[in-house]
């Protein structure tokens, strides 16, 4: 079987262009929304929340003023027996946040900063954290 010059380069051309299609269709299929999100609500009081849900951290584990990091998941407790949940991708590049500190959720990529109820303390990120509903179900943070 014989290739032309014309048939190669035409051939090579396809590939690539499949390639970079087949390469590029995740891109960007990060968390969307379409503005701000809300930060999650106080978790409701011990026996009235929901059950169901998978439990993620003990309600000691999670320091108040501070939070922890369990993972796809960041759970604060800005007040006492207040316990938000949010996704640990930043809204910036989508990197996971790696650190709690000092009050703030932390991403490593860009310096991004988070406050414990989700709102950006420090960009580059301009939108808060993606809220996640958390309970709590006896002395456990639940997921619902």
């Amino acid at each position: 079987m014989y290739v032309t010059r014309r048939q190669a380069f035409v051939g090579t051309g396809i590939t690539l262009a499949a390639a970079t299609v087949a390469g590029c269709a995740g891109y960007g299929d990060g968390p969307t929304q379409s503005g701000p999100a809300e930060p999650a609500g106080p978790a409701e009081p011990a026996g009235t929340a929901p059950s169901g849900g998978a439990a993620i951290a003990k309600v000691a584990d999670v320091p108040v003023g501070s939070g922890v990091i369990v993972g796809d998941t960041v759970v604060t407790q800005p007040a006492p027996g207040e316990f938000m949940g949010f996704s640990s991708t930043c809204t910036h590049k989508g990197c996971t946040v790696n650190k709690i500190a000092d009050g703030t959720i932390n991403c490593p990529c860009h310096g991004s900063a988070f406050n414990l109820d989700g709102t950006v303390a420090k960009g580059p990120a301009t939108r808060p954290l993606d809220a996640k509903t958390v309970a709590v179900e006896g002395d456990s943070i639940v997921l619902q």
